[in-house]
């Protein structure tokens, strides 16, 4: 028997979802790493999330162009660090690094990236609970008390670090405190603090210490960019003034243990009281002369193991006009301190050795490790930064919680799966098999589009990204409902299933898709103003709504069409219609005319 006229449509449009799913899956197995795993984010595989907030000296919106620019750096600065499967992206005017594992401290150190100089270190006083420890002696134009004796034993450990002479009719270091690298190997320059350095000797402060001038009372109407600029001229008009007299009393009143209100914002043409980054192994406050050369001079660093000194060392080669601003600079300092700043604080301040170093090329050493020289080298290597940042968001989560939070998102998704097919069953009798088809080929387009936008865009999915998706399984319900209902409508008129599919269709699209328009324009504007993780809901939420009008055409309608032009589905036992054609027949036993079509 052929088949009824019509009967080809519904199978083409099928035909054409079968290869929609099959062009889908072609991707995800035969392009990119032919993996068909989604990307998860760090609360559904364990990670760090940073979020990095631009701030400006004057307060202003920083530009997109500089925004790029830190984006760039910063990648390469985490591809320096070997971290695998990390992310740095711009959201509005913040940078959001995303880096996976347990190992939250690496993200964490990424935020520190910002603006390096390098100034000479003019003071030095150790600090304890990041305060001046009374007593301690100063480095640079002071007058430090060195060490009665000092080991004149070449196999003697090297006492490199102790705080320099001043200039002037000093003894040179001894010969066992001296590097003294092959001729093929660069210059060298001794890390100061991190070494075995001998106790500080102590030193006599005025009986009166200068105070600092007082700081003008807050105001409590200030915008978050006015009060943040206001701390950032209040600390410039201390931590850089020219006059010693401040100086001294900025370098007593800082406390290195609370947030650098200067951070990346200090001027590089002034002198600089800041302090030691945090967690060093010796914290000193610093008194640093204006910046010589800029951390954009560095052309690169590397971290390596000097054989025959048994050490790890960091090694530096400058651009050519950072070239000669170091051998200026190394002339004039031997034996002295030199601060590489990052971020205003100092990340290391080696002492001098020879000078001056031509060639462009130097090698800090100290006690480094193999993971701290490898650190200090990429910091100095990526460090410089358009724009200084501070963190305003970090989240870590352990692997075990990720891994606990992807199964109860499972969970949860196939119990709504399960009710919403319990329910179709229940009250559409077989017609829910016909649903439940429809959500399976829905889930099977939606599991591919993810795996192939985490491969091409870089989306992640999250836990709300999940739940965005749960949401979607309802929503495509609700079309089978309007559909459904349509149906039934069209049945209570007198009219046959046959008849009643294709006029029910007729009129549930139309209110389909007015819900799906409103569905959507709500998550584009859901994704559009939000931030962070809500925007994964809005968009697999997006996603769902999408795909939905198009399963709901290309599956659900050509199925329902199939189904009305079969004996066995038209049977009321079967479709659960039967108390539709009941109401339909006591109205036409009451006078009420219903006129039957059919096609």
């Amino acid at each position: 028997m052929p088949p009824s006229q019509g009967s080809a449509h519904p199978l083409r449009l099928l035909g054409v979802y079968a290869a929609l799913l099959a062009v889908i899956y072609a991707l995800v197995f035969f392009t990119g790493d032919n993996s068909p795993t989604p990307k998860l984010g760090i609360d559904l595989q364990g990670g760090t999330r940073v979020t990095l907030t631009a701030r400006t000296p004057d307060g202003s919106k920083p530009s997109q162009d500089s925004l790029r620019k830190a984006q760039d750096i910063i990648e390469s600065r985490v591809n320096g660090l070997g971290v695998s499967g990390s992310e740095v992206l711009i959201d509005g005017d913040n940078l959001v690094i995303t880096v996976p594992g347990d190992d939250s401290q690496q993200a964490r150190s990424l935020a520190t990236t910002a603006k390096l100089y390098i100034r000479p270190v003019l003071d030095a006083k150790q600090t304890v609970n990041g305060k001046i420890a009374t007593g301690t002696a100063g480095t640079g134009t002071g007058t430090p008390q060195l060490p009665a004796t000092l080991p004149t034993d070449p196999a003697a450990p090297p006492a490199t670090d102790v705080p320099p002479p001043p200039a002037g009719d000093v003894p040179a270091p001894p010969a066992g405190d001296v590097l003294a690298p092959p001729a093929a190997e660069p210059p060298a320059v001794a890390e100061a603090p991190g070494a075995d350095v001998p106790a500080p000797q102590p030193r006599v402060f005025p009986a009166q210490a200068p105070t600092s001038p007082p700081a003008p009372p807050g105001n409590g109407n200030l915008t978050t960019q006015e009060q943040a600029q206001k701390e950032i001229a209040d600390a410039r008009a201390t931590r850089q003034s020219t006059d010693p007299t401040v100086q001294q009393a900025a370098m007593l009143a800082i406390d290195c243990a609370k947030p650098d209100p200067l951070a990346g914002n200090d001027d590089p043409t002034l002198p600089l009281v800041t302090c030691s980054i945090p967690g060093a192994e010796n914290p000193e406050v610093y008194l640093l002369g204006p910046s010589r050369i800029d951390g954009q001079e560095i052309k690169d660093a590397s971290a390596g193991l000097n054989s025959q000194q048994a050490r790890h060392e960091v090694n530096l080669e400058f651009k050519s006009g950072g070239s000669d601003a170091w051998a200026a600079l190394t002339g004039e300092m031997v034996n002295k301190r030199v601060a590489f700043v990052l971020d205003s604080r100092v990340v290391s301040a080696p002492v001098v050795q020879q000078g001056p170093q031509q060639g462009g090329r130097t090698t800090i050493s100290g006690s480094f490790t193999a993971a701290s020289s490898k650190e200090l080298a990429n910091t100095l290597k990526y460090g410089s930064l358009p724009l200084s940042f501070q963190t305003s968001e970090a989240e870590t989560v352990s692997a075990t919680l990720g891994l606990s939070s992807l199964r109860a998102g499972l969970l949860a998704g196939a119990i709504g799966l399960a009710v919403v097919l319990l329910y179709c069953l229940a009250y559409y009798r077989m017609l829910g098999f016909l649903a439940g088809f429809s959500l399976i080929a829905a889930g099977f387009a939606v599991y591919g589009i993810i795996v192939l936008l985490g491969r091409w865009i870089g989306f992640t999915l999250d836990l709300a990204g999940i739940a965005g998706l749960i949401i979607g399984i309802g929503l495509t319900a609700d079309s089978f409902v309007v559909f459904f209902e349509r149906i039934k409508d069209e049945m209570r008129e007198g009219r046959s299933f046959r008849s009643a599919v294709p006029r029910g269709w007729a009129r549930a699209q139309r209110t389909n898709l007015s819900g799906k328009t409103v569905s959507l324009i709500a998550s584009v504007v859901l994704y559009i103003l939000a931030a962070g993780q809500v925007k994964g809901f809005a968009f697999t939420l997006g996603i769902t709504t999408v795909l939905d009008v198009i399963v709901l055409y290309l599956v659900t309608a050509p199925l329902m069409m199939l189904a009305s032009r079969s004996p066995w589905w038209s049977k009321p036992s079967v479709n659960g219609l039967g108390a539709m054609q009941q109401i339909a027949r006591e109205r036409g036993a009451g006078g009420v005319p219903v006129k039957e079509t059919s096609r």
